[in-house]
C-alpha cells in the first residue's frame, strides 16, 4: 500500500487533464494498489458576473465575471471503472476570472486579481492542490485499507 507521504506526492505532482466534453472539468488519475484508481478533479459550478462602470476609453459598459469551481475525488475500480467511493459534496472551491486562461495546480489566488464577487472567492487557501491534499487523504483513508 502507498503510504501517506507517497500518496501526497502523487496527488500533488500528477498532471491535470481536461475531460472531453462540453463541461469544464479537469481530472488527475492515480493508480493505487488493489486495482483501484484515485480520481481527483474539479468542475465548474457556475459563473457570477457584475457590470462595471462605463469604460472611459470605449464608452461601453464592461462586465467582469468569476467562474466558481469545486474540487471532488473518487476511488474507482481500475478495470471496470465502477465507483467504489466518491465525494462530490466538498466545500473546497476556488474562482478564476477568465475562461480563456487555463487553470492549473500552480495558479494562485493572486492570479485572480481584483474581481467583482470576491466575497465568493475568499477561500483562497483551497485553490491549490497542496492546500487540500490532506483533506482528500483523510477522507479516503478508510477506503484504502
Amino acid at each position: 500500500m502507498v503510504n501517506k507521504e507517497e500518496l501526497t506526492d502523487l496527488i500533488i505532482n500528477t498532471d491535470l487533464k481536461r475531460v472531453d466534453g462540453p463541461e469544464d472539468i479537469w481530472e488527475k488519475y492515480i493508480d493505487l494498489d488493489g486495482g483501484k484508481t484515485l480520481v481527483v478533479g474539479y468542475k465548474e459550478e457556475g459563473k457570477v458576473c457584475e457590470g462595471l462602470t462605463e469604460d472611459l476609453t470605449s464608452g461601453m459598459d464592461e462586465e467582469k465575471c468569476v467562474i466558481i469551481y469545486a474540487w471532488y475525488w473518487e476511488i474507482r475500480n481500475s478495470k471496470t471503472w465502477d465507483v467504489i467511493y466518491e465525494n462530490h459534496e466538498t466545500d473546497l472551491r476556488f474562482c478564476s476570472e477568465d475562461l480563456e486562461r487555463a487553470w492549473s495546480d500552480d495558479s494562485t489566488f493572486e492570479d485572480i486579481g481584483d474581481v467583482p464577487g470576491t466575497e465568493l472567492c475568499t477561500w483562497s487557501d483551497q485553490n491549490n492542490i497542496e492546500d487540500i491534499v490532506e483533506d482528500i487523504i483523510d477522507d479516503i483513508s478508510d477506503e484504502l485499507d
